[in-house]
């Protein structure tokens, strides 16, 4: 069985899921207050390697904890050598990220989110489902946190030389910022998904592509097209050879990484018209990923005519990761898994209880 070894920061004994699990089951049982001990110490772990470094005030304010309490956690956490700090403040230490590396599956089971990932990856045949502690709506050390666990799914699963598609939004940048040079990625193509939104520049897919080639060592194609076209000037830019090039390099993509949102907040980014937005509406529309909007149920009510990644070209996309949280998008995540292409879901603790919730409630 497991234990933790309070002058040693390791947890020590045999491996195995079950003696691990029995064993937490016993402490909540006999010392609740050890269990409290350690997932306050691992939030303050896990805030400071998320922000790289930080001060204690901005610290103490992010985890709602009293500087005073905050200053006894970080000295013990220093005189165990998992932390470092100077006049420019708090960072993790070597020692402290191989410790949070190898307590994640611990904390995983500690905070109840083992269970969790599987009940969501058995309601919706998905193979692996990843959930991060917190809020992405209130938290941005969580919405940080979401970016670097997709960075690590992405991680493993790519392979020498694949072509990788990517959106835009906030949760893709916070991918991209968390990759880093990697001899498996050094081949490796990145190419937007599709168009661009007209947004930020920061968050546009064409961006977080090239800033995904350039942390990793890869390449990068862009797609100088808008991701909202008419008819008549969808057919003309299809023409193009410079750009039927690069949508043929999407469209053999082996990775897929996309966000999901909700079907009306994406509608007001794409600049919809009223009459669509009121179809959208009309015809229930919750949620938005990869240009198409679907319903409760997971069914298209409607997608954007645009240059780029199509629905149907997933079907041959080896895999699929979608990335999103926060509990307003909960109701949104589950109608993307409902129509059935993903194969990998990253999401946060309360994007995940919302989308229980929908399958208890039989939405």
């Amino acid at each position: 069985m497991y234990a933790w070894d309070n002058k040693r920061p390791t947890w020590i004994g045999s491996v195995g899921s079950r003696p691990m699990r029995e064993i937490l089951d016993i402490q909540k049982q006999l010392m609740p207050d050890l269990m409290d001990i350690m997932k306050k110490r691992y939030s303050i772990l896990q805030h400071i390697l998320v922000s790289g470094v930080v001060g204690r005030r901005t610290l103490a304010s992010s985890l709602d904890m009293t500087e005073r309490v905050l200053r006894g956690e970080v000295d013990f956490l220093k005189e165990l050598g998992l932390l470092e700090s100077d006049a420019s403040g708090m960072q993790i230490s070597d020692s402290g990220r191989q410790l949070l590396e190898d307590m994640q599956p611990i904390i995983k089971m500690a905070f109840g989110l083992t269970d969790l990932e599987d009940s969501i990856a058995k309601a919706f045949h998905i193979s692996n489902v990843i959930i991060v502690p917190g809020d992405s709506d209130t938290s941005v050390f969580t919405k940080k946190e979401l970016g670097r666990a997709g960075a690590a799914a992405l991680r493993k699963y790519i392979a020498k030389d694949d072509i990788i598609a990517v959106t835009g939004g906030s949760t893709m940048a916070q991918i991209a910022n968390n990759l880093a040079l990697s001899s498996s990625m050094k081949g490796s193509l990145f190419v937007p998904a599709r168009g661009g939104l007209g947004e930020s520049v920061d968050m546009q897919a064409n961006t977080i592509a090239s800033i995904m080639a350039k942390k990793t060592g890869g390449k990068y194609r862009l797609l100088h097209v808008p991701d909202h076209l008419g008819e008549e000037a969808y057919q003309s830019l299809i023409q193009d050879p410079q750009i039927q090039e690069v949508v043929n390099a999407v469209r053999s993509c082996r990775i897929v990484v996309h966000g999901i949102g909700d079907a009306m907040v994406m509608a007001r980014r794409r600049k919809v018209d009223s009459d669509t937005t009121g179809s959208l509406k009309a015809d229930g529309a919750l949620a938005e990923a990869l240009g198409y909007y679907f319903d409760r149920q997971g069914n298209v009510v409607h997608k954007m005519p645009t240059v780029g990644l199509r629905l149907e070209d997933l079907q041959r996309v080896e895999v699929v990761i979608g990335v999103a949280g926060g509990k307003s998008k909960g109701e949104a995540i589950a109608s993307v898994l409902r129509h059935g292409q993903e194969d990998v879901l990253v999401t946060d603790e309360a994007a995940a209880l919302e989308i229980m919730k929908h399958v208890q409630e039989g939405c």
